[in-house]
């Protein structure tokens, strides 16, 4: 599901946006580099050579599970929401953007951090305050 959001900016932004062919890619693309890193692969252009895609389509394929954050079943990595349950989105997401991945029934049953929402481990409260809110005091 998409939505529209808006928000303001200096009259000079406005004016370079309004140029741009597509302006939401552009700053559905800048935000979304905000919240992650280049890939290691294609250091973030998108494209990979055909070497490089064949040399680690073995690896890519043959690691697509990792361990639950809680119970340590099993999980497929997911790419993105693209095909999961809508009601697993924020648990696939928060994976997404760098937070640990759980299965659907951990991610349910471990605590949201009051700031952010993230679910982990109520032992790893300290840690995450300190690597995702370290502007906040815990």
């Amino acid at each position: 599901m998409k939505k529209i959001v808006a928000f303001k900016v200096e009259e000079e932004l406005a004016q370079f946006l309004d140029k741009l062919p597509n302006k939401s890619d552009f700053i559905r693309k800048a935000v979304l580099a905000q919240f992650g890193m280049n890939c290691p692969l294609c250091t973030g252009s998108g494209v990979v050579t055909r070497g490089v895609g064949e040399h680690y389509e073995a690896v890519l394929r043959e690691n697509r599970r990792r361990p639950c954050a809680g119970c340590g079943k099993p999980e497929e990595v997911p790419t993105g929401v693209e095909g999961a349950p809508e009601a697993d989105w924020p648990r696939v997401e928060q994976f997404l953007h760098g937070g640990p991945l759980y299965c659907s029934r951990c991610y349910a049953t471990a605590p949201p951090c009051s700031v952010c929402g993230w679910h982990f481990p109520a032992d790893a409260r300290a840690e995450h305050d300190v690597l995702y809110h370290s502007d906040r005091s815990p």
